[in-house]
Protein backbone atom coordinates (compact mmCIF):
# COMPACT_ATOMS: atom_id res chain seq x y z
CA UNK A 1 0.00 0.00 0.00
CA UNK A 2 2.94 2.37 -0.11
CA UNK A 3 2.09 3.70 -3.37
CA UNK A 4 -1.75 3.93 -2.93
CA UNK A 5 -2.57 6.89 -1.12
CA UNK A 6 -4.93 8.09 -3.07
CA UNK A 7 -6.97 5.12 -3.00
CA UNK A 8 -6.44 4.86 0.70
CA UNK A 9 -7.73 8.69 0.42
CA UNK A 10 -10.66 8.17 -1.27
CA UNK A 11 -11.74 4.69 1.33
CA UNK A 12 -11.29 6.96 4.55
CA UNK A 13 -13.20 9.56 2.76
CA UNK A 14 -15.89 6.52 2.02
CA UNK A 15 -16.14 5.47 5.64
CA UNK A 16 -16.79 9.15 6.85
CA UNK A 17 -19.47 9.15 4.28
CA UNK A 18 -20.74 5.86 5.48
CA UNK A 19 -21.14 7.09 8.98
CA UNK A 20 -22.77 9.93 8.22
CA UNK A 21 -25.16 7.88 6.39
CA UNK A 22 -25.89 5.62 8.87
CA UNK A 23 -26.24 8.94 11.27
CA UNK A 24 -28.89 9.96 8.91
CA UNK A 25 -30.20 6.72 9.28
CA UNK A 26 -30.77 7.14 12.81
CA UNK A 27 -31.83 10.94 13.18
CA UNK A 28 -35.11 9.66 10.43
CA UNK A 29 -35.97 6.62 12.88
CA UNK A 30 -35.90 9.11 15.69
CA UNK A 31 -38.57 11.17 13.98
CA UNK A 32 -40.43 8.17 12.91
CA UNK A 33 -40.39 7.00 16.65
CA UNK A 34 -41.40 10.57 17.61
CA UNK A 35 -44.00 11.15 15.09
CA UNK A 36 -45.38 7.85 15.96
CA UNK A 37 -45.54 8.75 19.63
CA UNK A 38 -47.40 11.83 19.11
CA UNK A 39 -50.15 10.20 16.53
CA UNK A 40 -50.38 7.51 19.04
CA UNK A 41 -50.99 10.13 21.87
CA UNK A 42 -53.43 12.24 19.67
CA UNK A 43 -55.34 8.97 19.05
CA UNK A 44 -55.31 8.48 22.44
CA UNK A 45 -56.41 11.68 23.82
CA UNK A 46 -59.11 11.78 20.50
CA UNK A 47 -60.68 8.86 22.02
CA UNK A 48 -60.58 9.82 25.56
CA UNK A 49 -63.44 10.66 27.90
CA UNK A 50 -63.79 14.57 28.67
CA UNK A 51 -64.15 15.19 31.94
CA UNK A 52 -67.88 14.21 32.83
CA UNK A 53 -70.19 14.82 35.38
CA UNK A 54 -70.59 11.51 37.86
CA UNK A 55 -73.47 10.62 36.51
CA UNK A 56 -72.21 10.12 33.00
CA UNK A 57 -69.23 8.01 33.71
CA UNK A 58 -68.71 5.18 32.34
CA UNK A 59 -69.76 2.10 33.99
CA UNK A 60 -69.79 -0.92 31.46
CA UNK A 61 -66.85 -3.25 31.64
CA UNK A 62 -66.43 -3.20 28.34
CA UNK A 63 -66.55 0.82 28.52
CA UNK A 64 -63.86 1.04 31.37
CA UNK A 65 -61.83 -1.53 29.52
CA UNK A 66 -61.32 -0.06 26.56
CA UNK A 67 -60.34 3.47 29.06
CA UNK A 68 -57.86 1.37 30.48
CA UNK A 69 -56.33 -0.13 26.76
CA UNK A 70 -56.20 3.89 26.09
CA UNK A 71 -54.05 4.46 29.00
CA UNK A 72 -52.05 1.61 28.67
CA UNK A 73 -51.91 3.00 24.58
CA UNK A 74 -50.92 6.43 26.27
CA UNK A 75 -47.83 4.76 28.42
CA UNK A 76 -46.67 2.86 25.42
CA UNK A 77 -46.45 5.75 23.67
CA UNK A 78 -44.60 7.25 26.37
CA UNK A 79 -42.12 4.66 25.81
CA UNK A 80 -41.71 4.99 22.23
CA UNK A 81 -40.46 8.56 23.07
CA UNK A 82 -38.16 6.99 25.31
CA UNK A 83 -36.52 5.12 22.42
CA UNK A 84 -36.54 8.51 20.67
CA UNK A 85 -34.84 9.88 23.65
CA UNK A 86 -32.29 7.26 24.19
CA UNK A 87 -31.65 6.64 20.39
CA UNK A 88 -30.84 10.33 20.28
CA UNK A 89 -29.08 10.94 22.83
CA UNK A 90 -26.47 7.05 22.73
CA UNK A 91 -26.53 6.80 18.96
CA UNK A 92 -27.24 9.70 16.74
CA UNK A 93 -25.62 12.34 18.95
CA UNK A 94 -22.54 10.10 19.33
CA UNK A 95 -22.20 10.17 15.71
CA UNK A 96 -22.01 13.24 15.35
CA UNK A 97 -19.43 13.97 17.70
CA UNK A 98 -17.57 11.10 16.32
CA UNK A 99 -17.72 12.17 12.53
CA UNK A 100 -16.61 15.60 13.68
CA UNK A 101 -13.56 14.11 15.15
CA UNK A 102 -12.79 11.53 12.38
CA UNK A 103 -13.01 14.24 9.72
CA UNK A 104 -10.85 16.47 11.87
CA UNK A 105 -8.02 13.14 12.46
CA UNK A 106 -8.83 12.07 8.58
CA UNK A 107 -7.73 15.53 7.31
CA UNK A 108 -4.33 15.79 9.33
CA UNK A 109 -3.01 12.23 8.64
CA UNK A 110 -3.85 13.17 5.17
CA UNK A 111 -1.84 16.59 5.03
CA UNK A 112 1.18 14.60 6.44
CA UNK A 113 0.84 12.11 3.63
CA UNK A 114 1.00 15.09 1.51
CA UNK A 115 3.92 16.65 3.17
CA UNK A 116 6.07 14.11 2.93
CA UNK A 117 5.26 13.30 -0.52
CA UNK A 118 5.63 16.86 -1.74
CA UNK A 119 9.25 16.79 0.02
CA UNK A 120 10.11 13.27 -1.34
CA UNK A 121 9.07 15.04 -4.74
CA UNK A 122 11.47 18.50 -3.39
CA UNK A 123 14.51 15.43 -3.44
CA UNK A 124 14.26 14.22 -6.16
CA UNK A 125 13.28 17.51 -8.28
CA UNK A 126 17.03 18.65 -6.54
CA UNK A 127 18.70 14.89 -7.51
CA UNK A 128 17.35 15.90 -11.24
CA UNK A 129 18.90 19.04 -11.71
CA UNK A 130 21.95 18.23 -10.65
CA UNK A 131 22.02 15.10 -12.31
CA UNK A 132 21.12 17.39 -15.92
CA UNK A 133 23.79 20.00 -14.54
CA UNK A 134 26.41 16.80 -14.47
CA UNK A 135 25.26 15.59 -18.43
CA UNK A 136 25.65 18.92 -19.45
CA UNK A 137 29.41 19.38 -17.87
CA UNK A 138 29.93 16.37 -19.39
CA UNK A 139 28.90 17.13 -22.99
CA UNK A 140 30.82 20.28 -22.78
CA UNK A 141 33.93 18.99 -21.44
CA UNK A 142 33.69 16.51 -24.28
CA UNK A 143 33.62 19.25 -27.06
CA UNK A 144 36.14 20.84 -25.64
CA UNK A 145 38.34 17.75 -25.95
CA UNK A 146 37.63 17.15 -29.13
CA UNK A 147 38.60 21.23 -29.91
CA UNK A 148 41.64 20.35 -28.36
CA UNK A 149 42.74 17.47 -30.10
CA UNK A 150 41.87 18.93 -33.74
CA UNK A 151 43.97 21.97 -32.61
CA UNK A 152 46.75 19.62 -31.53
CA UNK A 153 46.94 17.53 -34.83
CA UNK A 154 46.42 20.85 -37.06
CA UNK A 155 50.08 21.73 -38.49
CA UNK A 156 48.60 25.63 -39.39
CA UNK A 157 47.12 26.16 -35.72
CA UNK A 158 49.26 28.57 -33.40
CA UNK A 159 50.46 27.61 -30.32
CA UNK A 160 48.34 30.03 -28.64
CA UNK A 161 44.92 28.55 -30.15
CA UNK A 162 46.42 25.12 -28.58
CA UNK A 163 46.87 26.43 -25.52
CA UNK A 164 43.68 28.18 -24.97
CA UNK A 165 41.75 25.07 -26.01
CA UNK A 166 43.91 23.17 -23.80
CA UNK A 167 42.70 25.69 -20.59
CA UNK A 168 39.17 25.32 -21.91
CA UNK A 169 39.67 22.10 -22.09
CA UNK A 170 40.62 21.88 -18.19
CA UNK A 171 37.98 23.79 -16.99
CA UNK A 172 35.50 22.29 -18.68
CA UNK A 173 36.41 19.27 -16.74
CA UNK A 174 36.77 20.51 -13.56
CA UNK A 175 33.05 21.56 -13.78
CA UNK A 176 32.28 18.45 -15.04
CA UNK A 177 33.86 16.91 -12.09
CA UNK A 178 32.24 18.83 -9.49
CA UNK A 179 28.83 18.71 -10.93
CA UNK A 180 29.31 14.83 -10.79
CA UNK A 181 30.11 15.31 -6.81
CA UNK A 182 27.00 17.24 -6.81
CA UNK A 183 24.36 14.69 -8.67
CA UNK A 184 26.66 11.96 -6.69
CA UNK A 185 25.59 13.97 -3.20
CA UNK A 186 21.77 14.71 -4.43
CA UNK A 187 21.57 11.25 -5.58
CA UNK A 188 22.53 9.55 -2.39
CA UNK A 189 20.32 12.13 -0.36
CA UNK A 190 17.76 11.90 -2.57
CA UNK A 191 18.08 8.03 -2.11
CA UNK A 192 17.53 8.22 1.32
CA UNK A 193 14.57 9.97 1.71
CA UNK A 194 13.25 7.78 -0.40
CA UNK A 195 13.63 5.14 1.62
CA UNK A 196 12.49 7.01 4.96
CA UNK A 197 9.86 8.00 2.70
CA UNK A 198 8.32 4.61 1.86
CA UNK A 199 9.84 2.64 4.79
CA UNK A 200 9.37 4.75 7.79
CA UNK A 201 6.88 7.76 7.31
CA UNK A 202 4.37 7.10 4.78
CA UNK A 203 4.11 3.14 6.41
CA UNK A 204 3.37 5.66 9.87
CA UNK A 205 0.72 7.88 8.56
CA UNK A 206 -1.15 4.51 6.45
CA UNK A 207 -1.06 2.89 10.28
CA UNK A 208 -2.46 6.06 11.87
CA UNK A 209 -5.24 5.89 8.99
CA UNK A 210 -5.75 2.31 9.68
CA UNK A 211 -6.16 2.53 13.63
CA UNK A 212 -8.52 5.56 11.90
CA UNK A 213 -10.81 3.81 10.28
CA UNK A 214 -11.01 0.32 12.69
CA UNK A 215 -11.92 2.79 15.34
CA UNK A 216 -14.46 4.21 13.23
CA UNK A 217 -15.80 0.74 12.33
CA UNK A 218 -15.46 -0.25 15.92
CA UNK A 219 -17.87 3.20 16.47
CA UNK A 220 -20.13 1.76 14.43
CA UNK A 221 -20.56 -1.41 15.92
CA UNK A 222 -21.33 0.12 19.42
CA UNK A 223 -23.83 2.18 17.78
CA UNK A 224 -25.77 -0.66 16.36
CA UNK A 225 -25.83 -2.45 19.46
CA UNK A 226 -26.78 0.58 21.35
CA UNK A 227 -29.44 1.23 18.56
CA UNK A 228 -30.90 -2.56 19.73
CA UNK A 229 -30.40 -1.80 23.36
CA UNK A 230 -32.80 1.34 23.21
CA UNK A 231 -35.11 -0.61 21.93
CA UNK A 232 -34.48 -3.97 24.20
CA UNK A 233 -34.55 -1.40 27.61
CA UNK A 234 -38.62 -0.90 27.01
CA UNK A 235 -39.05 -4.11 26.15
CA UNK A 236 -40.50 -5.09 29.60
CA UNK A 237 -42.44 -2.14 30.28
CA UNK A 238 -43.95 -2.63 26.84
CA UNK A 239 -44.62 -6.36 27.71
CA UNK A 240 -46.60 -4.83 30.68
CA UNK A 241 -48.33 -2.17 28.76
CA UNK A 242 -49.94 -5.09 26.72
CA UNK A 243 -50.44 -7.16 29.27
CA UNK A 244 -52.29 -4.75 30.88
CA UNK A 245 -54.54 -4.60 27.57
CA UNK A 246 -54.89 -7.89 27.78
CA UNK A 247 -56.04 -7.74 31.62
CA UNK A 248 -58.16 -5.47 30.29
CA UNK A 249 -59.91 -7.68 28.06
CA UNK A 250 -60.34 -10.36 30.26
CA UNK A 251 -62.08 -8.05 32.56
CA UNK A 252 -65.25 -7.65 30.36
CA UNK A 253 -68.26 -9.08 31.67
CA UNK A 254 -71.26 -9.34 29.63
CA UNK A 255 -73.31 -10.27 32.45
CA UNK A 256 -73.04 -6.85 34.22
CA UNK A 257 -73.29 -4.74 31.76
CA UNK A 258 -76.38 -6.59 31.15
CA UNK A 259 -77.79 -5.91 34.46
CA UNK A 260 -76.40 -2.33 34.38
CA UNK A 261 -78.42 -1.78 31.36
CA UNK A 262 -81.74 -3.58 33.11
CA UNK A 263 -81.23 -1.10 35.91
CA UNK A 264 -80.49 1.96 34.16
CA UNK A 265 -83.62 1.93 32.33
CA UNK A 266 -86.02 -0.27 34.62
CA UNK A 267 -88.64 1.94 34.80
CA UNK A 268 -90.75 0.36 37.09
CA UNK A 269 -94.01 0.34 35.19
CA UNK A 270 -96.64 -2.48 35.29
CA UNK A 271 -96.92 -4.49 31.84
CA UNK A 272 -100.50 -3.35 30.11
CA UNK A 273 -102.56 -5.61 31.23
CA UNK A 274 -105.21 -7.65 28.62
CA UNK A 275 -106.94 -5.97 26.09
CA UNK A 276 -111.15 -6.94 27.32
CA UNK A 277 -113.60 -8.44 25.06
CA UNK A 278 -116.05 -5.93 23.67
CA UNK A 279 -119.45 -7.02 23.25
CA UNK A 280 -121.37 -5.36 20.37
CA UNK A 281 -124.49 -8.18 20.24
CA UNK A 282 -125.87 -6.53 23.79
CA UNK A 283 -128.29 -4.28 21.56
CA UNK A 284 -129.08 -7.36 19.55
CA UNK A 285 -132.52 -8.99 21.16
CA UNK A 286 -133.02 -12.67 20.76
CA UNK A 287 -136.33 -13.53 18.78
CA UNK A 288 -138.62 -15.20 20.86
CA UNK A 289 -139.11 -18.75 20.47
CA UNK A 290 -142.79 -20.32 19.64
CA UNK A 291 -142.27 -22.14 23.19
CA UNK A 292 -141.30 -18.74 25.06
CA UNK A 293 -143.85 -16.58 27.08
CA UNK A 294 -143.03 -13.16 26.09
CA UNK A 295 -142.83 -10.20 28.52
CA UNK A 296 -142.03 -6.61 27.39
CA UNK A 297 -139.06 -6.56 29.08
CA UNK A 298 -136.81 -4.72 26.41
CA UNK A 299 -137.32 -1.60 27.93
CA UNK A 300 -135.55 -3.09 30.97
CA UNK A 301 -132.66 -5.10 28.81
CA UNK A 302 -131.36 -1.93 27.63
CA UNK A 303 -131.55 -0.27 31.31
CA UNK A 304 -129.46 -3.80 32.19
CA UNK A 305 -126.45 -3.41 30.17
CA UNK A 306 -126.27 0.83 31.33
CA UNK A 307 -126.77 -0.98 34.96
CA UNK A 308 -123.67 -2.62 34.73
CA UNK A 309 -121.26 -0.07 34.47
CA UNK A 310 -121.93 0.87 38.04
CA UNK A 311 -122.96 -2.84 39.64
CA UNK A 312 -121.00 -5.35 37.43
CA UNK A 313 -116.81 -4.17 38.98
CA UNK A 314 -114.98 -7.05 39.98
CA UNK A 315 -117.84 -9.75 38.57
CA UNK A 316 -116.94 -12.17 36.17
CA UNK A 317 -117.74 -12.12 32.76
CA UNK A 318 -117.99 -14.25 29.83
CA UNK A 319 -114.42 -13.03 28.89
CA UNK A 320 -112.15 -12.38 32.21
CA UNK A 321 -113.28 -8.57 32.12
CA UNK A 322 -116.63 -6.62 31.44
CA UNK A 323 -117.34 -5.79 28.14
CA UNK A 324 -117.76 -2.23 27.86
CA UNK A 325 -121.13 -1.36 26.98
CA UNK A 326 -122.71 0.24 23.62
CA UNK A 327 -125.26 2.70 24.20
CA UNK A 328 -128.08 3.08 21.38
CA UNK A 329 -128.10 6.46 19.57
CA UNK A 330 -129.24 8.74 21.80
CA UNK A 331 -133.61 10.01 20.78
CA UNK A 332 -136.07 12.19 22.09
CA UNK A 333 -137.96 8.94 22.83
CA UNK A 334 -135.21 7.04 25.09
CA UNK A 335 -135.69 9.52 27.44
CA UNK A 336 -139.40 7.87 28.46
CA UNK A 337 -137.99 4.62 29.79
CA UNK A 338 -141.82 3.67 31.41
CA UNK A 339 -145.65 4.07 31.06
CA UNK A 340 -148.80 4.00 33.89
CA UNK A 341 -151.35 1.71 33.17
CA UNK A 342 -153.46 4.18 31.20
CA UNK A 343 -150.97 4.36 28.46
CA UNK A 344 -148.98 7.56 29.38
CA UNK A 345 -145.45 7.86 29.47
CA UNK A 346 -144.00 9.69 31.86
CA UNK A 347 -139.91 11.03 31.39
CA UNK A 348 -137.26 9.27 33.69
CA UNK A 349 -133.86 10.93 32.84
CA UNK A 350 -131.88 8.10 32.07
CA UNK A 351 -127.81 8.47 32.79
CA UNK A 352 -127.51 7.16 28.95
CA UNK A 353 -126.01 10.68 27.91
CA UNK A 354 -123.75 10.43 30.54
CA UNK A 355 -122.65 6.73 30.35
CA UNK A 356 -122.35 7.90 26.66
CA UNK A 357 -119.72 10.20 27.06
CA UNK A 358 -117.83 8.00 29.74
CA UNK A 359 -117.51 5.33 27.41
CA UNK A 360 -116.42 7.34 24.93
CA UNK A 361 -113.78 9.08 27.06
CA UNK A 362 -112.56 4.78 28.52
CA UNK A 363 -112.76 3.68 24.90
CA UNK A 364 -111.27 5.97 22.84
CA UNK A 365 -108.35 8.55 24.76
CA UNK A 366 -106.12 6.86 27.64
CA UNK A 367 -107.00 6.96 30.96
CA UNK A 368 -107.02 10.59 32.63
CA UNK A 369 -104.78 11.08 35.73
CA UNK A 370 -105.67 12.30 38.85
CA UNK A 371 -105.44 15.85 40.00
CA UNK A 372 -102.76 16.23 41.49
CA UNK A 373 -100.93 13.86 38.92
CA UNK A 374 -102.55 16.61 36.46
CA UNK A 375 -101.31 19.84 38.94
CA UNK A 376 -97.44 18.30 39.14
CA UNK A 377 -97.67 17.58 35.27
CA UNK A 378 -98.40 21.20 34.75
CA UNK A 379 -95.41 22.23 36.77
CA UNK A 380 -93.18 20.05 35.41
CA UNK A 381 -94.08 21.36 32.27
CA UNK A 382 -93.87 25.35 33.01
CA UNK A 383 -91.22 24.80 35.71
CA UNK A 384 -87.80 25.74 34.47
CA UNK A 385 -86.23 22.12 37.02
CA UNK A 386 -87.95 19.18 37.46
CA UNK A 387 -86.99 19.04 41.19
CA UNK A 388 -88.46 15.86 41.90
CA UNK A 389 -87.84 13.91 38.80
CA UNK A 390 -91.69 13.32 38.52
CA UNK A 391 -91.06 13.32 34.39
CA UNK A 392 -88.94 9.67 35.28
CA UNK A 393 -90.36 6.21 35.74
CA UNK A 394 -91.02 5.38 38.77
CA UNK A 395 -87.48 2.75 38.80
CA UNK A 396 -85.55 5.79 37.92
CA UNK A 397 -87.20 8.31 39.92
CA UNK A 398 -86.81 6.57 43.28
CA UNK A 399 -82.88 5.92 42.27
CA UNK A 400 -82.36 10.02 41.50
CA UNK A 401 -84.35 10.86 44.88
CA UNK A 402 -82.13 8.19 47.19
CA UNK A 403 -79.28 9.55 45.38
CA UNK A 404 -79.67 13.04 46.14
CA UNK A 405 -80.94 11.88 49.89
CA UNK A 406 -77.62 10.30 50.27
CA UNK A 407 -75.69 13.11 49.03
CA UNK A 408 -77.77 15.88 51.68
CA UNK A 409 -76.86 13.14 54.19
CA UNK A 410 -73.39 13.37 53.41
CA UNK A 411 -73.56 17.30 53.29
CA UNK A 412 -75.25 17.34 56.39
CA UNK A 413 -72.89 15.42 58.12
CA UNK A 414 -70.38 17.70 57.25
CA UNK A 415 -72.80 20.61 58.58
CA UNK A 416 -72.96 18.75 62.01
CA UNK A 417 -68.95 18.50 61.89
CA UNK A 418 -68.20 21.57 61.31
CA UNK A 419 -70.70 22.79 63.76
CA UNK A 420 -68.97 20.57 66.73
CA UNK A 421 -66.10 21.93 65.77
CA UNK A 422 -66.98 25.45 65.98
CA UNK A 423 -68.74 24.89 69.53
CA UNK A 424 -65.31 23.13 70.69
CA UNK A 425 -63.68 26.14 69.56
CA UNK A 426 -66.08 28.39 71.30
CA UNK A 427 -65.74 26.54 74.54
CA UNK A 428 -61.47 26.86 74.21
CA UNK A 429 -61.86 30.42 73.47
CA UNK A 430 -64.36 30.95 76.31
CA UNK A 431 -61.67 29.39 78.72
CA UNK A 432 -59.04 30.50 77.01
CA UNK A 433 -59.33 34.76 75.72
CA UNK A 434 -56.30 35.18 74.68
CA UNK A 435 -56.68 32.33 72.04
CA UNK A 436 -59.69 34.04 70.21
CA UNK A 437 -63.27 36.40 70.62
CA UNK A 438 -65.82 33.60 71.15
CA UNK A 439 -68.38 36.09 69.73
CA UNK A 440 -66.67 36.03 66.25
CA UNK A 441 -67.52 32.28 65.60
CA UNK A 442 -71.02 32.81 66.19
CA UNK A 443 -71.94 34.24 62.60
CA UNK A 444 -70.26 31.47 61.01
CA UNK A 445 -72.36 28.99 63.51
CA UNK A 446 -75.47 30.59 63.19
CA UNK A 447 -74.67 30.06 59.54
CA UNK A 448 -73.93 26.73 59.75
CA UNK A 449 -77.15 25.97 61.71
CA UNK A 450 -79.54 27.77 59.32
CA UNK A 451 -77.23 25.27 56.63
CA UNK A 452 -78.51 22.39 58.72
CA UNK A 453 -81.96 23.32 59.07
CA UNK A 454 -81.86 23.69 55.09
CA UNK A 455 -80.62 20.46 54.52
CA UNK A 456 -83.37 18.64 56.93
CA UNK A 457 -85.66 20.88 54.88
CA UNK A 458 -84.69 19.27 51.67
CA UNK A 459 -84.05 15.73 53.23
CA UNK A 460 -87.11 15.42 54.84
CA UNK A 461 -88.80 16.38 51.25
CA UNK A 462 -86.82 14.01 49.41
CA UNK A 463 -87.94 11.25 51.99
CA UNK A 464 -91.20 12.42 51.41
CA UNK A 465 -91.11 12.07 47.22
CA UNK A 466 -89.75 8.73 48.06
CA UNK A 467 -92.06 6.87 49.91
CA UNK A 468 -95.01 8.74 47.70
CA UNK A 469 -92.58 6.85 44.71
CA UNK A 470 -92.23 3.72 46.74
CA UNK A 471 -96.02 3.56 48.01
CA UNK A 472 -97.38 4.18 44.37
CA UNK A 473 -95.25 1.23 43.21
CA UNK A 474 -96.24 -0.74 46.11
CA UNK A 475 -100.03 0.49 45.51
CA UNK A 476 -99.80 -0.60 41.85
CA UNK A 477 -98.76 -3.88 42.91
CA UNK A 478 -101.31 -4.22 45.57
CA UNK A 479 -103.93 -3.16 43.45
CA UNK A 480 -102.74 -5.67 40.04
CA UNK A 481 -103.04 -8.56 43.05
CA UNK A 482 -106.40 -8.02 44.13
CA UNK A 483 -108.05 -7.17 40.45
CA UNK A 484 -106.17 -10.77 39.57
CA UNK A 485 -107.83 -12.47 42.96
CA UNK A 486 -111.54 -10.56 41.84
CA UNK A 487 -110.95 -11.66 38.01
CA UNK A 488 -111.60 -15.01 39.32
CA UNK A 489 -114.03 -14.30 41.90
CA UNK A 490 -117.57 -15.05 40.86
CA UNK A 491 -120.19 -11.86 42.38
CA UNK A 492 -123.40 -12.48 40.93
CA UNK A 493 -125.35 -14.43 38.15
CA UNK A 494 -124.44 -13.53 34.61
CA UNK A 495 -126.86 -14.40 31.48
CA UNK A 496 -125.84 -15.88 28.40
CA UNK A 497 -125.62 -12.25 27.26
CA UNK A 498 -123.41 -11.05 29.87
CA UNK A 499 -125.57 -8.70 31.63
CA UNK A 500 -126.51 -9.35 35.25
CA UNK A 501 -130.29 -11.05 35.84
CA UNK A 502 -129.78 -10.96 40.09
CA UNK A 503 -133.47 -8.95 39.98
CA UNK A 504 -135.01 -6.37 36.73
CA UNK A 505 -136.32 -4.32 39.64
CA UNK A 506 -133.03 -3.84 41.29
CA UNK A 507 -131.82 -3.18 37.25
CA UNK A 508 -134.32 -0.73 36.31
CA UNK A 509 -133.47 1.60 39.78
CA UNK A 510 -132.46 5.04 39.12
CA UNK A 511 -130.76 6.51 41.80
CA UNK A 512 -127.90 3.28 42.51
CA UNK A 513 -127.19 3.48 38.71
CA UNK A 514 -126.19 7.26 39.16
CA UNK A 515 -124.37 6.54 42.00
CA UNK A 516 -122.35 3.93 40.23
CA UNK A 517 -121.63 5.91 37.55
CA UNK A 518 -120.46 8.76 39.73
CA UNK A 519 -118.04 6.45 41.78
CA UNK A 520 -116.68 5.19 38.66
CA UNK A 521 -115.96 8.62 37.64
CA UNK A 522 -114.17 8.92 41.23
CA UNK A 523 -111.89 6.28 40.38
CA UNK A 524 -111.10 7.42 37.41
CA UNK A 525 -110.08 10.89 38.64
CA UNK A 526 -108.94 10.30 42.25
CA UNK A 527 -105.58 7.87 42.32
CA UNK A 528 -103.81 9.28 44.83
CA UNK A 529 -105.97 9.57 47.99
CA UNK A 530 -105.21 12.01 50.67
CA UNK A 531 -103.39 10.94 53.63
CA UNK A 532 -106.09 10.41 56.74
CA UNK A 533 -105.82 12.99 59.56
CA UNK A 534 -104.16 11.85 62.58
CA UNK A 535 -105.08 15.06 64.57
CA UNK A 536 -104.93 17.94 64.62
CA UNK A 537 -102.68 21.23 65.77
CA UNK A 538 -103.01 24.88 66.88
CA UNK A 539 -100.70 27.42 65.52
CA UNK A 540 -98.55 28.79 69.23
CA UNK A 541 -96.33 31.04 66.61
CA UNK A 542 -96.77 32.69 62.98
CA UNK A 543 -95.05 30.93 60.17
CA UNK A 544 -93.97 32.38 56.30
CA UNK A 545 -93.55 29.28 54.48
CA UNK A 546 -91.52 30.74 51.99
CA UNK A 547 -89.58 27.40 51.11
CA UNK A 548 -90.73 25.03 48.69
CA UNK A 549 -93.15 22.17 50.94
CA UNK A 550 -93.28 24.28 53.48
CA UNK A 551 -97.03 25.77 54.68
CA UNK A 552 -97.37 29.10 56.14
CA UNK A 553 -99.36 29.46 59.35
CA UNK A 554 -100.96 32.42 61.25
CA UNK A 555 -100.40 32.15 64.82
CA UNK A 556 -104.05 30.59 66.70
CA UNK A 557 -104.80 28.52 63.06
CA UNK A 558 -106.22 25.29 63.32
CA UNK A 559 -104.80 22.63 61.18
CA UNK A 560 -105.16 18.78 60.45
CA UNK A 561 -101.97 16.64 61.13
CA UNK A 562 -101.42 13.96 58.39
CA UNK A 563 -97.78 13.17 59.08
CA UNK A 564 -96.10 13.17 62.80
CA UNK A 565 -92.80 14.50 63.67
CA UNK A 566 -90.03 11.97 62.82
CA UNK A 567 -87.09 14.00 64.46
CA UNK A 568 -85.92 16.09 62.34
CA UNK A 569 -88.47 18.98 63.69
CA UNK A 570 -91.06 18.65 61.23
CA UNK A 571 -94.81 17.74 61.14
CA UNK A 572 -96.79 17.26 58.01
CA UNK A 573 -100.17 19.33 58.53
CA UNK A 574 -103.14 20.66 56.16
CA UNK A 575 -105.37 23.20 56.09
CA UNK A 576 -109.38 22.77 55.45
CA UNK A 577 -108.97 23.78 51.85
CA UNK A 578 -106.38 20.38 51.53
CA UNK A 579 -103.63 22.92 50.98
CA UNK A 580 -100.84 20.53 52.96
CA UNK A 581 -97.24 21.19 53.99
CA UNK A 582 -94.34 21.15 56.57
CA UNK A 583 -94.59 23.01 60.00
CA UNK A 584 -91.97 23.55 62.54
CA UNK A 585 -93.04 21.36 65.07
CA UNK A 586 -91.62 23.81 67.59
CA UNK A 587 -93.99 26.69 66.54
CA UNK A 588 -97.45 24.49 66.69
CA UNK A 589 -99.88 22.51 69.78
CA UNK A 590 -99.91 18.71 68.33
CA UNK A 591 -103.47 17.08 69.59
CA UNK A 592 -103.59 13.46 68.22
CA UNK A 593 -106.32 11.09 67.94
CA UNK A 594 -106.89 7.73 67.91
CA UNK A 595 -109.91 7.91 66.19
CA UNK A 596 -109.17 10.83 63.76
CA UNK A 597 -109.54 9.42 60.12
CA UNK A 598 -112.99 10.81 59.36
CA UNK A 599 -112.36 14.26 61.93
Amino acid sequence: LKDQFDNLDKHTQWGIDFLEKYAKFVKERIEIEQNYAKQLRNLVKKYCPKRSPKDEEPRFTSCIAFFNILNELNDYAGQREVVAEEMGHRVYGELMRYSHDLKTERKMHLQEGRKAQQYLDMCWKQMDNSKKKFERECREAEKAQQSYERLDNDTNATKADVEKAKQQLNLRTHMADENKNEYAAQLQNFNGEQHKHYYIVIPQIYKQLQEMDERRTIKLSECYKGFADSERKVIPIISKCLEGMILAAKSVDEHRDSQLVIDCFKSGFEPPGDFPFEDYSQNIYRTISDGTISTPKQEGMRIDTKTTVGKAKGKLWLFGKKPKPQSPPLTPTSLYTSSTPNGSQYPIFSIEPVHYCMSDIKTGKPRIPSFRSLKRGWSVKMGPALEDFSHLPPEQRRKKLQQRIDELNRELQKETDQKDALIKMKDVYEKNPQMGDPSSLQPKLTETMSNMDRLRMEIHKNEAWLSEVEGKVAARSDRRHSSDINHLVTQGRESPEGSYTDDANQEVRGPPQQHAHSNEFDDEFEDDDPLPAIGHCKAIYPFDGHNEGTLAMKEGEILYIIEEDKGDGWTRARRHNGEEGYVPTSYIDVTLEKNSKGA
